[in-house]
C-alpha cells in the first residue's frame, strides 16, 4: 500500500517585506507561541542591518552562507554504525540554516536578543561567525566519512 502523501504547507509572506523566508524565520525564533515577539525581535534586527545594508539581501546571503550542503546520518550495517555522509534536502538546509543562526545568536550573553541576531546575520552574510563554524564543522565530518558513501542507498 502507498504512504500518503505529504502535506505541503503554503507559507504567507510577511507583512513588511513580503517574503515567505522571513515569515518562517520569525517562526523559527517564536517561543511559547509568542509570535509578535518573534516578529518584534526579527524586525528590530533588520532595522539594525538596514543601518549598513540592504536587510533582506544581507538575510538571504546569510542564509546561502549558513545551508549545509551534506551532512551525515547514521546507518546500521551488519552491527556496525556507520557515518554515511548524505546530500541535505533543501527543506532541511533552511530548517538547519534559521535554526543554527537563531541558536548562535541565543548563546552569546549581556546583550538584547535582536542586536545579537542582527550580528549573526551580519556575520553568516560575510562567511564568519558561529552558525558558519557548525556548517563547516558538518562538512568535515561528512568529507572524513566519504569512505562510508556507498552505504547511501
Amino acid at each position: 500500500m502507498r504512504r500518503p502523501l505529504k502535506h505541503k504547507r503554503v507559507w504567507r509572506p510577511d507583512t513588511r517585506y513580503q517574503s515567505e523566508a522571513v515569515t518562517r524565520f520569525i517562526n523559527a525564533v517564536m517561543w511559547d507561541g509568542k509570535k509578535d515577539t518573534a516578529r518584534k525581535i526579527v524586525y528590530t534586527a533588520f532595522d539594525k542591518i538596514k543601518e549598513e545594508h540592504d536587510p533582506l539581501e544581507t538575510f538571504e546571503s546569510a542564509i546561502r552562507n549558513v545551508s549545509p550542503l551534506m551532512e551525515v546520518r547514521s546507518r546500521r550495517v551488519g552491527g556496525a554504525n556507520y557515518q554515511v555522509p548524505r546530500e541535505v534536502p533543501q527543506k532541511r538546509r533552511l530548517a538547519l540554516a534559521y535554526r543554527w543562526i537563531i541558536t548562535s545568536a541565543r548563546s552569546k550573553k549581556g546583550r538584547p536578543v535582536a542586536e545579537k541576531l542582527a550580528e549573526e546575520i551580519l556575520l553568516a552574510s560575510k562567511n564568519e561567525g558561529d552558525a558558519i563554524k557548525k556548517k563547516d564543522e558538518m562538512h568535515r565530518m561528512a568529507e572524513a566519512n566519504k569512505a562510508f558513501a556507498h552505504f547511501a542507498w
